[in-house]
């Protein structure tokens, strides 16, 4: 016969485990990394391409994907574009409620129009928004973005070195995944589809 207090003590065992099974059964299946409760990637107060300013709360409701990148980046970036309208197709008619947001780390060439001109490639309702030369470092900053301008041949045949992930803010403004460059469609979708679904 077992002494009381080691049965006692099997018992919390046992639940304990239970409680952690119970937790690992409770938490999504993301395919990006879950950076659930991160204290960086709070938000942002940008001038977007028709001159508006915006912030994260204008997104509310939406899964908004962030990404930054410039107009002039020859397949890292459109690549980056072109994965979210395949994402919000693959969403049907949840594909509204999937917000991309482009932020450029080149205000100096990527202007208004060229903004503009840039996001009528993917869809409509695409966003990218323009800091000025002293709003990027805060931003990038405070996205743990990485930028560097690379000089070219000319003044303007220059490069922007960057980082090439992206964000995912759930519908309530939190920031929630780091999407690695090269996911795909259908992984932005399908996290898309959890968050949506309000987990």
């Amino acid at each position: 016969m077992f002494p009381r207090r080691t049965l006692f003590a099997g018992a919390l065992a046992l639940g304990a485990a239970c409680l952690l099974a119970a937790c690992a059964e409770d938490k999504p299946a993301f395919r990006a990394v879950d950076i659930t409760g991160a204290d960086y990637a709070q938000g942002w107060e940008l001038t977007d391409q028709n001159g508006q300013v915006r912030t994260l709360k204008d997104f509310a409701g939406k899964v908004v994907v962030v990404f930054f990148g410039f107009t002039q980046c020859p397949d890292v970036c459109p690549t980056a574009m072109q994965e979210m309208v395949e994402a919000k197709q693959l969403l049907g008619a949840d594909g509204a409620r999937l917000q991309s947001v482009f932020i450029t780390v080149d205000p100096e060439r990527d202007t208004p129009e060229m903004l503009k001109a840039y996001m009528a490639n993917f869809g409509a309702d695409f966003v990218a928004l323009r800091p000025t030369p002293e709003q990027l470092p805060k931003v990038t900053k405070d996205f743990k973005i990485y930028f560097k301008k690379v000089e070219g041949k000319t003044p303007t045949s220059y490069t922007m070195d960057h980082s090439a992930g992206s964000f995912t803010f759930d519908p309530q403004g939190r920031v929630r995944l780091y999407n690695r460059y090269g996911s795909g469609a259908a992984a932005l979708a399908a996290d898309a589809k959890i968050l949506l679904s309000g987990k």
